[in-house]
């Protein structure tokens, strides 16, 4: 005969008392999440947004991501400006929400917060998603538009710029070769004047030594004649007789 194994009565009841906990753990979670919620919107709608953050992060954290509490926690960091942090919000709000109308506004509220980031593109497929989603919701339809507006008055600029820095780029290049041009014509006539320099140098030596060489003539010259002269009074003295 073959034992058959189940769950014995004492191990049904434990197992019940289990979910029952977990029930009841997790209507109290709930109603804890909802109060944090809601003071969080008290707290909000008093413009005190920093405060209102902190509720909702509650919230979130008490009910493992709540998408209203994640959704919240979005609004108030945009109200903060915080507008790269409030999209990481709505991001993860659109993920975690799965009905139509939150998961538009997750994608709405994204594209307002990459719309002030100047995320101009990222915005646009924000948008998009939304109005997939919620095809009547003018306000994304109106926002869309201009966050097309914005993106074309963007790469505009951003030609244009690259334009000015091309011709920036063009005149510093001619500017360097005129520098360089006026360098090459100074180090030239710097060149020149050394050989002139030179030259004169060379024909000065020259002049000196052929000055030298006709002094050095005169004073032989001098000399022979000096010298001729001697003799001559020599031998006239000679010829002198004694009387």
């Amino acid at each position: 005969m073959e034992k058959i194994y189940g769950i014995s009565d004492k191990g049904l009841i434990n197992s019940l008392l289990i979910l029952a906990m977990l029930v009841i753990s997790f209507s109290v979670n709930a109603q804890a999440d909802k109060k944090q919620i809601r003071e969080g919107n008290r707290e909000y709608k008093k413009e005190r947004y920093p405060e209102s953050e902190i509720l909702y992060r509650k919230a979130a954290e008490t009910s493992n991501h709540s998408p209203d509490a994640v959704f919240n926690t979005g609004d108030a960091l945009y109200k903060q400006k915080k507008y790269e942090e409030a999209a990481k919000q709505f991001t993860e709000s659109t993920n975690l929400n799965e009905a139509p109308e939150k998961k538009s506004a997750g994608f709405y509220n994204l594209g307002n917060s990459l719309l002030m980031a100047k995320k101009f593109q990222e915005s646009i497929d924000a948008y998009k998603k939304a109005l997939k989603l919620k095809p009547d919701n003018s306000e994304a339809k109106y926002n869309l538009a201009y966050a097309q507006d914005l993106l074309k008055k963007q790469q505009e600029q951003q030609k244009q710029q690259q334009q000015q820095d091309q011709q920036n780029k063009d005149d510093q290049k001619e500017k360097n070769k005129n520098d360089q041009k006026e360098k090459d014509k100074e180090q030239d006539n710097k060149q020149d004047d050394k050989q002139q320099e030179q030259k004169q140098q060379e024909g000065m030596s020259k002049e000196d030594a052929q000055r030298i060489l006709n002094a050095m003539a005169n004073d032989e010259k001098n000399v022979q004649e000096k010298v001729k002269l001697a003799k001559a009074a020599k031998e006239k003295v000679k010829t002198v007789k004694n009387w």
